[in-house]
């Protein structure tokens, strides 16, 4: 299942640059994962200062 994010995302950043197949995306007012592009791998959810991304 893909990951998500959370509403207690800041917009910081930190996420998109670290997907190896750029599922992440700035939205309006958090990042968002694309599930269709997601391969579960966990990275962006290493690297999230608040713990705002996790397993879906």
């Amino acid at each position: 299942m893909a990951y998500v994010i959370s509403d207690s995302c800041v917009s910081c950043g930190t996420c998109a640059p670290e997907c190896p197949v750029e599922a992440i995306s700035a939205g309006d007012s958090q990042y968002n994962i694309d599930p269709d592009k997601c391969i579960e791998c966990g990275t962006c959810a290493g690297v999230c200062p608040t713990g705002a991304i996790s397993q879906g």
